[in-house]
């Protein structure tokens, strides 16, 4: 119980460390956002119209920084995100919650598979040194040195395309409206296929690698040869010996992994410009889109901390002697 108070102690500090410089940095920036929302209005603004963006964004010359910051935290706890210059007058819940189902169901899914995948080959190439499964990780050690974004290249070029077999960009066919019918749902499938192929190739092949080689520092133990010797079956042995305490470093990776989710593959989804939460970051870097920029952020960096904290639980049920720290 200690371990974890401390734990979730930490953690609280980190969230307020998080937003702190979830704040300040796109302050740093170069460059007006509230110029580049004019110029997109085509200058058709005057100068009382100007001035109460400023005022509305809190980037008024009238207000300090240090009051921008308290401004911010006080919309944080209303659960306010404030509103973005890039889909203006949208606020930024309603640009997350339209791009975030997008990140989730293609990377959520991907991540989930190239772990399960990924861990029990890996269990079999360690186990099994030397037979046909451990004969493909050249493959898997070459593939998973390719970064995704690459990979999604040469899957464009190779499978998208002029006569190709998959659309090469958006979400969803032009055509099709956006809804629950069996049109939408096949749609935004057969466009999530060839990034999640790309995602999901990359991505195993490094779970692989990690599985079999704790796997081989596992398999040299002397409670491995105990088991042996106590007449049990190579299966038993392998999964509720080896492969447990083989995947503990794997745990923490994983649950890293799936607070990365909602950050999604950022180079992925704009190499494929899918409409996920990665995509719509860079449009707000590329905007200087504070208010997105800041709530993406928060969004990815509170994901992350509730996957750590789930994996410290997770360490706590599989490691026994987690639980005697203080």
């Amino acid at each position: 119980m200690t371990f974890l108070l401390r734990r979730v102690a930490f953690y609280l500090f980190t969230a307020w460390a998080a937003v702190t410089i979830n704040f300040f940095l796109p302050r740093l920036i170069p460059g007006d956002p509230v110029q580049s929302l004019i110029a997109r209005a085509q200058g058709q603004l005057d100068t009382s119209a100007i001035k109460s963006l400023y005022i509305l964004f809190g980037l008024d010359d009238e207000q300090s920084l240090i009051s921008q910051y308290g401004r911010y935290l006080g919309q944080l706890f209303r659960g306010d995100l404030g509103l973005s210059f890039t889909f203006f007058p949208a606020p930024v819940s309603q640009v997350l919650a339209d791009s975030l189902p997008w990140t989730l169901a293609l990377v959520g899914i991907t991540t989930i598979i190239s772990f399960l995948l990924g861990t029990a080959l890996g269990v079999l190439a360690g186990w099994r040194r030397g037979s046909w499964v451990d004969m493909v990780m050249p493959v898997t050690t070459f593939l998973s040195s390719i970064p995704y974004f690459w990979l999604g290249l040469i899957a464009i070029t190779l499978l998208a395309g002029q006569g190709g077999p998959f659309p090469s960009s958006g979400g969803f066919d032009s055509g099709v409206v956006p809804s629950w019918d069996m049109d939408f749902v096949w749609s935004a499938v057969y466009h999530s296929l060839l990034p999640a192929i790309t995602i999901l190739i990359s991505s195993m092949s490094g779970w692989v690698l990690s599985m079999r080689n704790m796997m081989l520092t596992v398999s040299t133990e002397d409670y491995i040869t105990v088991a042996h010797a106590k007449g049990l079956s190579e299966r038993r042995v392998m999964v509720s010996y080896a492969a447990r305490n083989a995947l503990l470093p794997n745990v923490s990776g994983f649950a890293l992994s799936l607070g990365l989710i909602v950050g999604g593959t950022l180079l992925v989804e704009i190499v494929f410009s899918y409409p996920g939460v990665g995509f719509q970051l860079f449009t707000a870097v590329g905007a200087k889109d504070y208010p997105l920029i800041q709530g993406i952020f928060l969004v990815i960096t509170l994901s992350v901390l509730v996957a750590n904290l789930f994996a410290d639980l997770i360490y706590l049920l599989l490691d026994p002697r987690t639980r005697k720290e203080g």
